[in-house]
């Protein structure tokens, strides 16, 4: 094999490779001696069709398999034997791919690149410790008891809280524009789910009552047909309803897996569940901290194709969030590459300068700190050990969870170098953190 490497521009490369004729040729008369032997055709015996007729009828299709795999194969071969690790796949370009002539072909892609970590001695990394109390527990109870509340029709005056279904007409101008009407819409006064002073208006109206409000758009509403325009919107309240939350007890408690034991068990159990989450939420913050400074630190070239398959992924996981999309919906017009540029670009570089660290620093994930992993996520199910062993006979899914850890073990590596800082905070501080 014959092996030539140009660097294009950056991280572009370009191998030239040349593999013998003899190679191909051999491999494709391998495989249709192979084929003839349970090859039927009409007038012979199985196996015994000459190979001339076999070649005649498969020639052309085994010999497209066969160049595909031997242009795969040696183009890794060529990339081993230069010493480049390519950074997704290649675009190949046949030069010569004749019967009986030289293998050749031309493959361009980019490669990863060279990482040289800069100094972290001058990071600052705050760490931040919370308690949950007695009050932040009843807050949260509040908070799931909201949750599997229901509404039931009242013949009052609406109110904030109160969840109201109405009819609407919005005009700009005297005229209706698009997506300004709605009848029977569902709305929860208080929720801010409308623009400001629409729900505000609502409020104190009984159903059967009609009234025109007058709003303004803000300036940096979606449609730029209406951003900071004046508006008014014709409104009917067909039904008020008010919240009934349920009971502090059995029935109440089942729905969140808790079928023995009162109200101090169950906040027993929501306790545990916001500690778990108080402490996935302040590694979090530490971690964001040293994420930062690493790409501040750190300035890295980015292979277009690790950008492109991360934008693929980022847009695959909002597709399912969506759940199931019509046959017509096409993923690239509604949800654009540049929805996703920024976190791609920020995800690989990470990855990139993070693999680096691992690597310069030697750092492996250690078993106990995935063993514990795994035993976080398992207390959540009915079953953890069912779970555990679940999660140790797949390895896929250990491999995530080892990536985990590591990303873990390389930001404590990081804070150990580091500037640190201690602050105390509240519960709420920390969950819902003001933007």
């Amino acid at each position: 094999m014959q092996v030539s490497i140009e660097t294009t521009s950056g991280l572009e490369r370009r191998l030239t490779i040349g593999v013998p004729a003899d190679t191909v040729e051999g491999e494709i008369e391998k495989r249709l001696k192979e084929a003839a032997k349970n090859i039927r055709i009409n007038g012979f015996r199985k196996g015994k069709v000459p190979l001339k007729i076999v070649k005649q009828r498969y020639g052309a299709g085994v010999r497209q398999e066969v160049v595909g795999e031997v242009i795969s194969r040696s183009f890794y071969e060529a990339a081993q034997k230069e010493d480049v690790k390519p950074a997704g796949q290649p675009s190949i370009q046949p030069k010569q791919m004749g019967e009986g002539q030289d293998l050749e072909f031309v493959a361009t892609f980019e490669v990863y690149p060279e990482v040289e970590l800069g100094d972290v001695s001058g990071f600052k990394v705050t760490r931040y410790s919370a308690d949950i109390t007695d009050e932040d527990i009843d807050k949260m109870i509040e908070t799931l008891r909201k949750h599997q509340a229901t509404w039931e029709e009242v013949d009052r005056a609406a109110a904030e809280g109160d969840q109201v279904d109405i009819d609407f007409t919005g005009t700009k101008d005297g005229e209706e524009f698009q997506g300004g009407k709605a009848e029977g819409h569902t709305l929860e006064l208080g929720s801010n789910s409308m623009i400001p002073g629409f729900e505000d208006g609502i409020v104190g109206m009984k159903a059967g009552e009609e009234k025109t409000i007058k709003v303004t758009f803000p300036e940096d509403y979606q449609s730029d047909e209406l951003k900071g325009a004046d508006a008014e919107f014709a409104i009917k309240v067909n039904k008020v309803s008010e919240q009934k939350l349920p009971e502090l007890k059995k029935p109440f408690f089942q729905k969140f897996g808790l079928e023995k034991g009162g109200i101090k068990t169950f906040q027993k159990e929501v306790k545990t569940n916001m500690e778990r989450e108080l402490n996935n939420a302040l590694k979090a913050k530490v971690k964001s901290q040293v994420m930062d400074q690493l790409l501040e630190a750190n300035e890295v070239d980015l292979p277009k194709a690790l950008v492109a398959n991360e934008i693929q992924v980022l847009r695959n996981q909002m597709m399912q969030r969506f759940g199931q999309q019509p046959k017509d919906f096409d993923p690239k017009s509604i949800l654009p590459d540049t929805m996703f540029e920024e976190d791609a670009k920020r995800r690989v570089a990470l990855g990139l300068i993070v693999g680096e660290v691992v690597k310069s620093a030697d750092i492996k994930p250690e078993a106990k700190a995935v063993r514990k992993m795994v035993e976080e996520i398992a207390s959540t199910y009915e079953d953890p050990q069912e779970v555990i062993d679940y999660y140790y006979s797949q390895r896929e899914l250990l491999a995530g969870i080892e990536s985990a850890v590591l990303e873990d073990q390389v930001v404590e590596h990081i804070v150990k170098q580091a500037e640190v800082s201690e602050e105390t905070a509240t519960y709420d501080e920390i969950m819902q953190p003001k933007a």
